[in-house]
């Protein structure tokens, strides 16, 4: 190869890794929570992605939905963007940033950890987040089986 096409080679290969989902890996897996109160059991990932990228803002019965998310770091949070929105989770937090730029809308609240996640929805009727697979759950919430 020459010297011009290696580097062109190594920045095109580095491209491609970022836009490409990360892969899960043990321990990644990701339970979703919702309020007790809520009459729903199951709901696709899809409809699940419009409540956290706030395209959908109220549950069926017509309760506002109050998404919260961990940190953009955090590895259920990965797996759950992954998974729901099909993008990584890095792509998610950028499309919220130029949102917040252009004014129009505001992310999810952030919850620094699953028992903060736990707490939020506890408190709010239309609560709905994500923690990691074997989490205390405790009262107050149950677990949304996602659909495809």
């Amino acid at each position: 190869m020459s010297r011009l096409s290696m580097p062109a080679l190594i920045a095109a290969t580095s491209l491609l890794s970022l836009a490409a989902p990360p892969l899960a890996t043990a321990g990644e897996s990701y339970v979703v929570v919702v309020n007790a109160a809520n009459p729903l059991d199951r709901l696709s990932r899809a409809e699940l992605s419009k409540m956290f990228l706030r395209r959908a803002v109220a549950w069926p019965d017509g309760v506002a939905a109050v998404p919260c998310d961990l940190s953009g770091m955090n590895p259920t949070r990965k797996a759950f963007s992954t998974s729901v929105h099909g993008k990584p989770a890095w792509i998610v937090v950028a499309f919220w940033q130029q949102e917040i730029a252009s004014g129009r809308g505001e992310p999810p609240a952030v919850c620094a950890s699953d028992q903060a996640a736990l707490q939020a929805v506890r408190a709010n009727p239309g609560g709905v987040a994500y923690v990691a697979e074997g989490t205390a759950l405790g009262t107050g919430v149950k677990v949304l089986i996602l659909e495809p």
